[in-house]
């Protein structure tokens, strides 16, 4: 199995970019890390707060990959903002629960667009699309949560 960073085209294997705001963010980005450290650094945050996880491919590698390069830095980890897409926030904070149970979590979700479609809280069953990925995500949920996994879980009080 091979890995491909986050947000790394299959086909072209670069970030894709932006639709909006191509005149602030039109770099040319090699992966979504790429992208969003840009933004954050246009955005006043210092490069030296800013810690790099660009190596996964997926959800669960990003919590995992995240948590070892904190590790490694010596960095505790007290709180975590994520920001996600609103259908994908219950399996990337499960995954990331898993890695981090003594963190508090907050999750953060966004609506998308996708090509001419929108996919929010409100709207995704009014579409075959945004029923499919919704209904994906939910059997992700299930099938990717492994029994070290839910060995790892923090639960609810």
């Amino acid at each position: 199995m091979s890995l491909r960073a986050a947000g790394v085209s299959v086909k072209t294997g670069v970030f894709a970019g932006v639709k909006n705001k191509k005149n602030i963010y039109g770099g040319d980005y090699k992966t979504e890390c790429d992208f969003y450290e840009d933004v954050l650094i246009k955005n006043g945050v210092p490069e030296t707060a800013i810690v790099r996880e660009d190596k996964s491919g997926h959800t669960r590698a990003n919590a995992e990959f995240a948590a070892a390069v904190l590790k490694e830095r010596g960095i505790p980890v007290e709180k975590i903002i994520l920001v996600c897409k609103r259908f994908h926030a219950r399996r990337c904070l499960m995954f990331f629960q898993s890695y981090f149970p003594e963190t508090e979590i907050l999750v953060v979700p966004a609506d998308i667009e996708v090509g001419d479609m929108n996919i929010t809280k409100d709207n995704w069953h009014t579409s075959s699309y945004g029923i499919k990925r919704v209904m994906g995500e939910l059997a992700r949920c299930g099938d990717q949560f492994a029994e070290a996994d839910i060995n790892n879980y923090k639960t609810e009080k």
